[in-house]
């Protein structure tokens, strides 16, 4: 039987004034997601809508995978 996987995907957005997103951070957020089973399986920069008016700020949609139980 072949494997089935599901797939989560966030959209991480760089500070709204100025602000560049830290190594620190997207490290945290990947080591924090492997203790839960998931293997990232892309990275991609995009424009990730912001709060305030109808313009997207730069930043990254993490994808992540893992084989369902």
């Amino acid at each position: 039987m072949a494997e089935r996987f599901e797939y989560k995907v966030l959209e991480l957005r760089e500070k709204m004034i100025g602000g560049k997103m830290s190594g620190d951070k997207l490290e945290r957020i990947l080591n924090e997601h492997a203790r839960q089973g998931w293997c990232l399986k892309a990275i991609t920069s995009a424009d990730v809508k912001g709060r305030l008016g109808p313009g997207g700020v730069e930043g990254l949609l993490v994808t992540f995978e893992r084989i369902l139980p």
